[in-house]
């Protein structure tokens, strides 16, 4: 199956994040632990323009923190982006406000040294990029303590620029969530499928849920197994079927229901119901 989404939405979107970055102070990239090298987009390096960058590994509490934690320790992110600092977190946990500000105050430590040398109280802007889904949202209305950005377990919820005051000097703009215009890396672009950056009304629901047997099995060997109490032998196709005879997903006349039984997969690996997954 080949994955390209890019819908008009998110061209307005990245013109808008070139003109915005140039009024904020740090940039706070939310990526998604499950697939977080799969969440770097390219377009997003591109208008940067040399901000200091906060990289915010979330939904940790579904993803491998063992790889994670080697992601932190091989320093991957800190080495191509130089003024830069990497945190893990659960957007949706409290505390999360002193983690994000406290890395924030380090990032842009000379600016508020020199507003204070000067009697000024320091006042920071901040921009959150990510692709959809990531949480960026979530994050937003963590740190505001108040519902003001709009939030779902779906690609595509933000649509428009929202700036939200946090206490009296932080400000943060949230933004839609943003992919590559063509998504040559299938690879890539399966990892973001599996974590819902894409509109799952635009994809193959079987073909998808083939694809994430396939690669999980490499990865994760017995996942499927031990939720589903199922053998992991056969192609992918099989496995489904597997699955769907396991959870009696099945049609009239006793056929298994393939839709149904791919909609559970993928959905029981958002979840995490399949164990804490990075890919």
């Amino acid at each position: 199956m080949k994955i390209n989404w890019f819908p008009g939405h998110m061209t307005k979107a990245l013109r808008e994040l070139k003109v915005e970055v140039k009024n904020v102070d740090v940039i706070i990239y939310v990526l998604d632990a499950r697939a977080p090298l799969a969440s770097l987009n390219p377009e997003l390096d591109k208008i940067s323009d040399k901000k200091p960058i906060l990289f915010v590994l979330n939904k940790c509490d579904l993803a491998d923190n063992s790889k994670i934690d080697k992601l932190l320790k091989d320093n991957v992110l800190k080495v191509k982006y130089e003024n830069s600092s990497v945190i893990k977190l659960n957007a949706t946990s409290s505390g999360a406000i002193n983690i994000v500000f406290n890395e924030i105050k380090k990032l842009c430590k000379e600016k508020i040294e020199k507003n204070i040398s000067k009697g000024i109280n320091f006042f920071l802007r901040a921009m959150v990029v990510g692709v959809p889904n990531s949480g960026k949202s979530t994050l937003v209305n963590n740190l505001c303590g108040k519902t003001k950005a709009l939030t779902g377990n779906k690609a595509g919820v933000t649509r428009g620029k929202q700036w939200v005051t946090v206490g009296t000097n932080f400000q943060i703009l949230d933004t839609p969530g943003t992919l590559y215009p063509n998504l040559e890396n299938q690879s890539v672009a399966r990892k973001l499928a599996y974590i819902g950056s894409i509109r799952d009304e635009i994809l193959d629901k079987n073909e998808l849920a083939c694809d994430f047997i396939f690669d999980i099995r490499k990865q994760y060997p017995q996942a499927i197994a031990k939720r589903y109490n199922i053998d992991e032998e056969g192609l992918p196709y099989e496995v489904l079927e597997k699955i769907a005879m396991a959870r009696k997903l099945l049609l009239k006349g006793g056929e298994v229901d393939y839709d149904r039984a791919s909609i559970v997969l993928i959905d029981d690996f958002r979840k995490g119901k399949l164990g804490n997954i990075t890919l």
